[in-house]
């Protein structure tokens, strides 16, 4: 039986206790909205408000052609330091697929690239002109099908072109390699990590409810001469932890060695 209360929330709460129980596992497709009001006797409007109390949660998501989905539960930490390091090995893939693999997660992309005026926020970041050219590119990250980052990084359109990463295409092996295998590869970088809540078009891209925390993460690179690019990363706050590693790699080992976990990109956290 459920517990008294109004039937939206009464249907919200017996969904939670079977995805927590494991009846319902990550990646499973919910009934639709008309598959569940048939099922417990409710209108359809009743049965979206259900759902739409799990997406509050994050708990599922909504995918346009897949239906409601549940959320992996899992916290993937992910060593944002890793993929500047001068001595990282080459590898024919960028640092969040990886991330996503050294997780035993499937990752997948949609990428975007544009050239577009630079906005007061992004010239001040990149030391341009406001209203000046810089390229735009976009990537909106999935691990299992499921959104979990959007990442813009703005570079100044001079240097997107020299180092030909104003692609309309992804670069498998990253921009910061490009970048470097084109001579302008970066020296130094500032990082800024802000928890907020996300506004209404965060949540749309990530599939989760407005005002949900996320980590907006923004990283600014140089070289010796010039701001390199800067790039803004969100995700999901109760989804993801930021490890920052500094020292040989010899080094590190050793913390993850200490710490019981295997030497490398990620960690699934319970």
């Amino acid at each position: 039986m459920m517990a008294d209360g109004p039937t939206y929330l009464r249907i919200a709460n017996l969904l939670r206790e079977e995805i927590r129980a494991g009846t319902w596992k990550p990646g499973d497709r919910l009934p639709s909205h008309s598959e569940l009001a048939a099922q417990m006797q409710v209108s359809i409007t009743t049965s979206r408000n259900a759902i739409q109390v799990l997406v509050a949660e994050n708990l599922v998501y909504t995918a346009t052609s897949r239906g409601t989905i549940v959320r992996n539960q899992e916290v993937l930490e992910s060593v944002v330091t890793d993929h500047i390091r001068r001595d990282r090995p080459k590898s024919a893939h960028d640092i969040f697929e990886e991330i996503a693999r050294a997780a035993n997660r499937e990752p997948s992309k949609q990428f975007s690239t544009r050239m577009e005026p630079a906005n007061t926020e992004v010239a001040r970041w990149l030391g341009v002109a406001a209203d000046s050219w810089v390229l735009a590119r976009t990537v909106v990250q999935y691990l299992d099908h499921e959104p979990w980052s959007w990442e813009v990084s703005f570079y100044p359109r001079d240097l997107a072109e020299a180092a030909g990463i104003d692609s309309p295409h992804d670069i498998p092996e990253g921009t910061t390699r490009r970048l470097a295998d084109r001579g302008y590869g970066e020296t130094a970088h500032r990082d800024t990590v802000l928890a907020r809540a996300a506004t209404a078009e965060e949540a749309a891209v990530l599939g989760v409810a407005t005002g949900t925390v996320l980590l907006d993460h923004l990283r600014i690179g140089a070289n010796h001469e010039r701001v390199t690019r800067a790039t803004r990363h969100r995700s999901l706050a109760g989804r993801n932890q930021l490890a920052y590693q500094l020292g040989d790699t010899t080094g590190t080992d050793v913390i993850a060695r200490t710490l019981g976990i295997a030497p490398g990109l990620a960690v699934a956290l319970p």
